[in-house]
């Protein structure tokens, strides 16, 4: 399912959307309930490989939703600043349509927890392997494979 961006004069590329993807300290994650109505939560992402993860527990109702249909959406922003004498705000924004999947493998796991810890704990990183190897076995990664992305940016003058 397409839909233009209705101002094209603050549309960006994709490498834009990515670098906002990268650089925002969390995201919304939305997944539709199984009587069609929206569900959203707060995550915090990470690109990687061509896909964007997120970690979460093993069970609870983005997984039940996500289990029922993959289909999901997730909005970064990054760089909000209140521009009152104007009444507006600037920020950088993408907006990530995919599907979603729980990985299952050890090592793609590992891989993403790593990144996550890199953007999210660097100061931490040091305990990394001792924190892997308690809380791997309860803990999931989400995986949103991307079918299309946007990016918007609203400057200040």
């Amino acid at each position: 399912m397409d839909h233009p961006m209705r101002r094209k004069d603050r549309e960006r590329g994709e490498g834009f959307a990515l670098n906002v993807l990268e650089s925002c300290p969390y995201a919304v994650f939305a997944t539709v309930n199984e009587d069609g109505s929206p569900y959203c939560i707060p995550v915090t992402p990470v690109y990687c490989a061509g896909a964007v993860y997120f970690h979460c527990a093993p069970k609870g109702h983005k997984i039940r939703n996500i289990h029922k249909n993959p289909q999901v959406c997730l909005c970064c922003a990054d760089g909000v600043e209140d521009i009152p004498e104007h009444f507006t705000t600037a920020y950088q924004s993408c907006v990530i349509f995919g599907r979603a999947e729980l990985v299952d493998n050890e090592e793609e796991k590992i891989m993403a927890l790593r990144k996550l810890c890199e953007k999210h704990a660097a100061s931490n990183i040091g305990q990394f392997v001792r924190e892997i190897a308690r809380s791997l076995s309860r803990t999931a990664i989400c995986k949103i494979t991307i079918e299309r992305i946007t990016g918007k940016q609203k400057e200040k003058k």
